[in-house]
């Protein structure tokens, strides 16, 4: 039995492609966070990142593939725990448990569902208004003014802010998922695995929200 057929494996290869997107994410947050800088700020930074020319885009590809795979491996495991128990427990032990752990399927859909949006948007340019226009003062695309455009209408915003609550839900019980797939989560490491990981969701889903808000209210194009 091999890694892609085995529930096992593909709990460790979940636990991984896990630990891969958010690192993705973390990295993605601090470049976006750039706009806080100014306009020069956020603009510099998708310079540099379109000067990695076709690096760029196979970064984008493989990112995406982890994405789709990790995906898959969610849903195959939830279809496999729900036909090896097609009657509920009447009680059920879990040392990872909850509202987070009860709703992965569900925050994974939705995250899902965001990149799609996240993509065509600010990557496409699907819905920006005068995209052919947004050029600043140095000749570059002015993503600044993208963004704090796209974040004045209030259905994006709302839709980001919502987005990133279930990314909070999601990676905080992945977290404690990566250490019960290594075996190292038990009754008396669970607690602190569970802090690290609401901590670190935290952390991250406040940066993402930071953007849109302050560029609602504050900034200006």
């Amino acid at each position: 039995m091999n890694m892609l057929t085995s529930s096992v494996g593909k709990k460790i290869m979940m636990a991984v492609t896990g630990v891969i997107l958010v690192l993705f994410i973390i990295g993605h947050v601090i470049g976006n966070m750039t706009i806080f800088v100014g306009p020069d700020g956020i603009n510099a930074y998708a310079v540099h990142l379109r000067d990695l020319g076709p690096l760029l885009w196979l970064v984008r590809l493989v990112m995406l593939s982890i994405f789709l795979f990790h995906v898959y491996l969610g849903v195959s495991l939830t279809l496999e725990n729900k036909a090896a128990r097609p009657v509920g427990y009447n009680q059920k032990t879990d040392l990872v448990t909850g509202f987070a752990a009860q709703t992965m399927w569900v925050s994974g859909l939705v995250l899902l569902a965001f990149v799609v949006y996240h993509v065509l948007h600010f990557t496409l340019h699907v819905g920006v208004d005068n995209v052919g226009g947004l050029i600043d003062a140095a000749g570059r695309f002015d993503v600044y003014t993208m963004v704090v455009q796209g974040f004045h209408k209030a259905i994006n915003t709302i839709f980001y802010v919502v987005a990133m609550a279930f990314l909070f839900l999601h990676v905080s019980h992945g977290f404690q998922s990566f250490w019960q797939s290594l075996g190292l989560n038990n009754e008396r490491t669970q607690p602190k695995f569970q802090i690290v990981g609401k901590l670190v969701s935290l952390v991250v889903a406040a940066g993402f929200v930071s953007i849109p808000v302050i560029a609602m209210l504050i900034l200006k194009a």
